[in-house]
This record gives structure tokens, sequence and C-alpha cells, in this order.
């Protein structure tokens, strides 16, 4: 399998990194699978929302990390504050669940780990969902909170999102990066986790990841983003990060699990950055299923990718403003 990944994305990419599983790991997603198997592709619409939100407020509850509801730029969240973080600088997390799930207090614990590992506070925003509000929604939600952050005095803004919420963090560093030209802050980089960045879903891996995908499926995925987009084209570079112009863009770093659907849209997207001078990197973490990292105590491959992710928003955070970033052509 790991051949494979090397023919599609090149062999040798200084832009990549294959993580193999560990023995350990392996014997966890194989407990994994069994259990969520007779669900695979079934949790669809609003009766989602429930079930998702119970699975995410699981999700360890890390150590020296306080939690508050709050509003930024008029959007109601929560933050995620370490200790010991860092004046002047945030992380803006966009929780994931295909645009239709999810809500910023359940995902509190998880953008703790980010928080945590980057030494800094993470507000995570209750965008608005579809299908009650539809695309372009959340992305003004999103735009929203980053003005706010940096009217509170923020002068270090980077972002993080999984899933869906790595497709919406993608398009917000576009604008906010975009923006920046003008006078406004730039955010000074990104981390995703398996972001949806096609919802036009070309991606091969809906079909050469059908099977080994424990969770999603392609009619699933094409249900959750109809109900987002509605009759929006889905290569609307707002709807779909992939298509944008991504020149000028800030450091960016993608965590991709090989045993997903969605394995093609990171390794595409990141193509896409680096052949437009970007430095962005991908990370594939062979044998694992979509939103590992949340297991934090469970895998070993979860606290990995969040203490590279840290490591990364560190130095991005410690960086001066406006330091390594390139104005848009």
């Amino acid at each position: 399998m790991q051949s494979n990944i090397l023919k599609n994305t090149g062999a040798g990419a200084p832009w990549l990194v294959i993580h193999p599983v560990s023995q350990e790991d392996s014997v966890g997603v194989a407990a994994l699978r069994s259990v969520v198997a007779p669900m695979k592709g079934q949790i669809e619409g609003t009766a989602g929302r429930g079930p998702f939100n119970g699975v995410m407020e699981q999700v360890a509850v890390p150590k020296s990390v306080t939690f508050g509801a709050a509003t930024v730029g008029g959007m109601p969240g929560w933050w995620a504050k370490p200790t010991q973080a860092r004046q002047g600088a945030a992380i803006i997390h966009v929780h994931g669940g295909w645009f239709n799930w999810g809500t910023a207090q359940a995902f509190r614990n998880f953008v703790g780990h980010i928080a945590l590992n980057a030494n800094a506070d993470a507000f995570i925003p209750d965008y608005r969902l579809a299908p009650e509000h539809p695309f372009p929604a959340a992305v003004r939600d999103l735009e929203a909170c980053y003005r706010g952050l940096a009217d509170n005095g923020i002068s270090k803004i980077a972002l993080t999102g999984d899933s869906a919420g790595g497709n919406l963090a993608l398009v917000l560093l576009s604008i906010a990066s975009a923006q920046a030209s003008t006078g406004r802050i730039a955010p000074v980089g990104a981390v995703v986790f398996s972001p949806v960045t096609d919802l036009a879903l070309t991606g091969e891996s809906y079909d050469t990841r059908a099977e080994a995908d424990p969770f999603f499926t392609r009619s699933q995925a094409a249900g959750l983003v109809r109900s987002y987009l509605g009759d929006s084209d889905p290569k609307h570079p707002l709807a779909s990060p992939l298509y944008g112009d991504l020149s000028g863009l800030p450091s960016i770093r993608v965590h991709v699990r090989d045993d997903e659907v969605l394995l093609d849209d990171s390794r595409r997207y990141v193509e896409r950055a680096v052949t437009a001078s970007v430095d962005a990197k991908l990370d594939i973490w062979m044998g694992m299923p979509h939103g590992f990292v949340t297991n934090v105590r469970g895998f070993n491959a979860a606290a990995q990718a969040l203490k590279a992710s840290g490591i990364f928003l560190i130095e991005r955070l410690n960086r001066s403003p406006g330091s390594g970033w390139r104005k848009p052509r």
C-alpha cells in the first residue's frame, strides 16, 4: 500500500512523510473497526448531530487547560487555554462534522490538546451549520471570528481544522492572507487534519479506499455536501480550497490517514500548494482511520501527530507578525 502512495505522489517527494503503523496501534485500529463497521455510511443529515457530538465529548480531557464559553467577533464559541500560553497569539480551530454536525463545546477537549501542544490559546467558533444555514454562511462566520481576534489585539493567528473544518480553515487561510495585502493581520500558518478540499468529490481515493475507510462512503459524503452547498458550484474556491489560488499562502501542514476516502483531498491540495511555491508538507499515517488524532490516549500516532503539529505551530506563532509571509501575486 505504501508503494501505491509513493506512486501517486512521486517517490522521494520532499514534502511527503509516511508514518508506518505500530503494532500496538494496529491492534487498536482492528478493535475500532469491529465496533464501527455496522454504522459505516449510515450517519446522515441532522440526525447525526447527537451521535457525532457524543463521540467528540468522549475525547480525553487534557491536563493544564481551562475551558470557557465566549464570543469573538460576534461569534459564540469556546476557548481552550493552557496555563502557560503565550500572550498576543491565538489559534482558531474550525471543528469538523461534514458542515452539518459538531459544536465548539463538543470539540473543546480535542482542541485543548492542540492548544496544549502549541502552548497557545485556541478558540473554537460555533459557526452556523447546514442545512439551516448553507454555504457560504460558515465562511462568513469564520471571517468575522478572525477579524474579532485581530480587533482584540491578537497579532499572531494560526488556523487549525479537522475534516470539513479543515476545508473551512484552508478557505479562511486564503481569504485572510489575501486581505493582509490591505494592511490586515496575516495568518502565520495552518495545520489541518484530513481536510475535505474537493466538494466535487473527484478524488480517486473515494474508490481506492472505499473498503478500507471504516466510516464514510461516497454517497454519504455526497448527501452531506449537497446539504451544505445547495445549488452552489462545488468547485467555487470558497467551497473547495483545492480549486483556489494558493499562491502567497503561509506555511501549511496536512495530516491524513491512509485508510480513508479523503486521502486524495489532502494529497492533491498539498501538491498544488507546493507547485504554487507554498511551504506545504503532507504527513500520511499508515493503517489509521479518519479521526484517529482525537484518540490521544488510545493511539501512539495521535500523540505523535499532535506533537508534530504543536512544534510547527510554536515555530510559526513565535515569528514576528508578517515574517515569512508573501503578498499574494
